[in-house]
């Protein structure tokens, strides 16, 4: 009979290269789980380093460091208290492994290196890894573990490898990135495994943000039949014991289920929880945006509020003659409501000095989109200057729409050091706004109720760089805009397939030319965090000089 009785799921929110914070973080988790009996504890994925690391493996010192992190959480364990079970890198003769060590009585026991690596979407460890052998189980405590590596339950290789050698449970590190479809991606792979080796298995998931990732947590535990055991809190830390015991000699295993943040909750977590970590992380003081009274920045301000609280958001009104009484008046009520600083700082007499500044180089032509993104860009001069000068990083605002479309401005509205809804779709941003009205997120800093104005949410969405602008006199209506959008960057079909299903041509190659005009807007873009299928950021790469054209394709160039 095994002596492990209770095992604890540490899902916890590392800093990435901050190994003493770290070590330090699952040492008070440690205590917590000698406090509720358990005998072993168990971190994500790469938990002490951060993930991912990138080239930082290929450093000396930043190794040198994990190691002596290891060195410190193995002597901890001297102390007849729970045994650790850790994800970090390893590296020896050169050969860098993303592994996972079992720590007891005061030494490193064992280690298991990752064997499938990830190289699609946003991994690239094929870059800086080296696959491991095909792993056997653990002995630890009189029980044999079997310790997979994220991955390596995706397919199932491992599993059955760890299954015919004896194992008697699976426990399975993780860093799974968010997206909408990802924790019942995650389930099914999981149930999978638990069916094909008849064997329980715990499912340890980071959370956290991590630049354009996002973590969010949600670890399980499935019996041996395949059903839920146990299930942790949605994007948010938290070490939990689960029970192990026998049912007539097969193990079994007991915990508390917390039911995941799911559609527009999940979204809205999840870009409140990369936000709050991609500020705090960096240490920066706050945030600083420009507050239009239109729906895209009113829902980053809620963000940020949820996020980081009122007092750590300043807002800013930048006003031109053509920006509407009712564009004033809605981003007052906003302020209002969410209890943040709002100043207004008008943009007309920088426009009239850059009018006459460059009227010999602009004479004999018409005013069209240069004007207007001077305005826009003059915006962005004045929130950086508020950010050198008092040190919050500026938001951008726009959303997966706009930077799909290329309807934004370089160094203009795209300006900043973070867009929260860089990976949002405009038909996400309506809902999103609906559902902050009607729901407290859990966890948020800002005020319960109604704080979005229903007018910002139903007045037709316009940039206001001239008179009467409406952003459908360049864009087709979003609804139709984001599902052609949709297929062209997350599914990456062709224009046919897209005619197919039954959108017009010409609006489909419009989209199409859109989207390609636009890559090296992109590529100059700040880092979101990623939500959706597939993000603009490191899953998405693509020439910025290319002579391919997929209107030649469709008989349509223009």
């Amino acid at each position: 009979m095994s002596s492990v009785s209770a095992i604890a799921l540490a899902q916890l929110n590392p800093h990435l290269g901050n190994i003493t914070a770290n070590v330090a973080r699952l040492l008070e988790a440690r205590r917590s789980a000698a406090d509720a009996k358990a005998a072993v504890i168990v971190t994500p994925e790469m938990y002490l380093s951060g993930y991912p690391c990138d080239d930082l493996v290929l450093r000396s010192d930043f190794m040198g460091e994990v190691a002596s992190g290891l060195q410190t959480l193995a002597a901890a364990t001297a102390d007849g208290g729970p045994a650790i079970i850790v994800g970090a890198p390893h590296e020896q003769d050169g050969v860098i492994t993303n592994a996972v060590f079992v720590m007891d009585e005061g030494e490193i026991k064992a280690r298991r290196d990752k064997v499938n690596l990830p190289n699609y979407g946003v991994f690239d460890d094929k870059r800086n890894f080296t696959p491991g052998a095909m792993p056997g189980p653990v002995q630890l405590r009189g029980m044999r573990l079997g310790l997979p590596i994220c991955e390596d339950i995706w397919t199932a290789d491992v599993i059955e490898c760890l299954a015919e050698s004896g194992a008697e449970i699976i426990i399975s590190l993780n860093a799974s990135p968010f997206d909408l479809a990802k924790p019942d991606a995650r389930m099914a792979h999981a149930v999978s495994r638990v069916h094909e080796a008849q064997i329980p298995l715990i499912y340890v998931n980071m959370v956290g943000g991590q630049d354009e990732l996002v973590y969010d947590g949600g670890s399980f535990v499935l019996g041996a039949d395949g059903k839920l055991a146990a299930h942790l809190p949605s994007f948010s830390e938290a070490t939990v014991t689960v029970q192990l015991g026998h049912d007539f000699g097969a193990l079994t295993i007991t915990g508390q289920i917390t039911p995941p943040d799911e559609g527009m909750a999940a979204l809205y977590r999840g870009l409140t929880l990369g936000l709050r970590d991609y500020i705090d992380k960096n240490g920066f003081p706050g945030v600083v945006l420009g507050l239009s009274g239109g729906i895209d920045s009113a829902i980053v301000a809620a963000l940020a509020v949820d996020a980081l609280g009122a007092d750590r958001v300043h807002a800013v009104m930048m006003p031109s003659p053509y920006t509407s009484q009712e564009s004033l008046d809605d981003a007052a009520d906003l302020a209002g409501r969410l209890g943040i600083r709002l100043d207004e700082i008008s943009i007309a007499p920088a426009m009239a000095a850059m009018d006459s500044m460059l009227q010999g180089q602009f004479a004999n032509t018409s005013p069209d989109i240069t004007e207007e993104n001077i305005q826009s860009r003059l915006r962005g001069m004045i929130l950086m200057g508020i950010s050198n000068k008092h040190g919050p990083l500026v938001m951008a605002t726009g959303n997966k729409s706009e930077y799909a479309a290329g309807y934004s401005t370089l160094y203009g509205d795209m300006c900043g050091g973070f867009a929260p809804i860089k990976d949002v779709w405009k038909v996400q941003v309506f809902e999103l706004c609906r559902w902050r009205n009607a729901n407290m997120p859990r966890g948020g800093a800002g005020p319960d109720g109604e704080v979005m104005p229903v007018r910002i949410i139903e007045k037709p969405p316009s940039a206001e760089l001239r008179p009467d602008q409406k952003d459908t006199d360049s864009l087709p209506p979003y609804d139709r805009l984001d599902a052609i959008m949709m297929a062209l960057c997350e599914e990456m079909v062709d224009i046919e397939t897209i005619v197919a299903r039954g959108y017009e041509r010409e609006e489909v190659a419009r989209a199409s030319q859109l989207l390609f005009r636009a890559e090296y807007k992109r590529f100059q873009a700040a880092p979101g965090p990623k939500m959706n299928a597939l993000s603009f950021g490191r899953e998405r790469r693509l020439p910025l000089t290319s002579g391919f054209n997929p209107l030649k394709l469709s008989g349509k160039d223009s």
